[in-house]
């Protein structure tokens, strides 16, 4: 595994900001972290990357504790904080460098030209940072994370600030820089989740509450909520007379249907629809969005 947290715990004062946690990344896996403002992620991160210690648990990066083999697992890491932070009065080309000679990297300079083509900042790459909008000084800071050519790679809300061509664009990078590095990614878009991440671990109140793939997340199968449009005079009572049916809900144009049986929802409507001589305008499975899944995991 490219990255091992084991029963990680971090407070501050008396106040536990994660509880316990356990989970793992393999080598060319994107994992989403999600959860709540205040959930315990940033936290989680920065424990990863060494920035500040835990209170208790292991960490392990590319299989070297991040307490005692603290400056290997760094070079090890390519970081990119909620709040990225740069040198403002540093040119593009500069600030790129500088990072470069820090990590000490082989070929500086066509690196730094390869970074900066990487994460399209090539219009902007004779500019000061200060000049930049907010979308290309995440660029830059992306192209930091990555100079060292790091296994891990650690993004916390790397797409904030961006338009929706540079958030194609980035997701992209990241998705290509996925097949070869772990890459963990916090954010709060859920379709940003969906498009890129091969799984997620949901943390609220500093606890995992969920780990799994964004597909895996839905609600039990066993329930299955139908919603049907009907062309004809139907009542709710008959609705419930269908077989497996255990609640019935009234919308603008439709019904929604519950049923906590191993039915096929779907065919119990078209039946009772034929028997009672009615068109079936809309008859489809609603299934739960990664958004409503996230909430729900969230607000037990």
């Amino acid at each position: 595994m490219s990255i091992e947290v084991k029963n990680l715990v971090k407070y501050y004062g008396d106040q536990a900001a994660v509880k316990d946690i356990t989970f793992s990344v393999k080598k060319g896996e994107i994992v989403g972290f999600l959860g709540p403002n205040g959930a315990g992620k940033s936290t989680t991160m920065k424990i990863l990357t060494g920035y500040i210690p835990a209170s208790s648990g292991d960490v392990s990066v590319c299989g070297m504790s991040v307490t005692v083999d603290s400056l290997d697992t760094r070079r090890k890491i390519g970081y990119l904080p909620e709040h990225n932070p740069l040198y403002l009065d540093m040119y593009v080309k500069e600030y790129l460098t500088f990072v470069g000679k820090i990590y000490k990297v082989k070929n500086l300079k066509d690196r730094v030209t390869e970074m900066i083509k990487a994460v399209g900042l090539e219009v902007e790459q004779n500019k000061r940072i200060g000049a930049l909008s907010k979308g290309y000084r995440q660029r830059v800071g992306l192209a930091q994370a990555i100079i060292h050519d790091p296994e891990v790679l650690i993004l916390d809300e790397p797409t904030s600030g961006l338009d929706p061509n540079q958030l194609a664009e980035i997701r992209e990078l990241i998705r290509k820089i996925g097949k070869e590095k772990t890459v963990i990614l916090s954010t709060h878009i859920m379709q940003e989740v969906e498009a890129i991440c091969d799984r997620v671990v949901i943390i609220s109140k500093g606890e995992i509450v969920a780990d799994d793939k964004a597909a895996d997340l839905q609600m039990d199968a066993t329930v299955q909520t139908v919603y049907v449009e009907l062309e004809g005079s139907v009542s709710k009572n008959q609705l419930r007379s269908i077989n497996g049916v255990n609640k019935v809900e009234s919308l603008e144009k439709g019904w929604l249907l519950e049923s906590s049986t191993d039915v096929d929802l779907r065919k119990e409507v078209a039946k009772f629809a034929q028997e009672n001589k009615l068109l079936v305008l809309t008859l489809r499975k609603e299934e739960e969005s990664l958004e409503e899944s996230f909430k729900r995991l969230t607000t037990k």
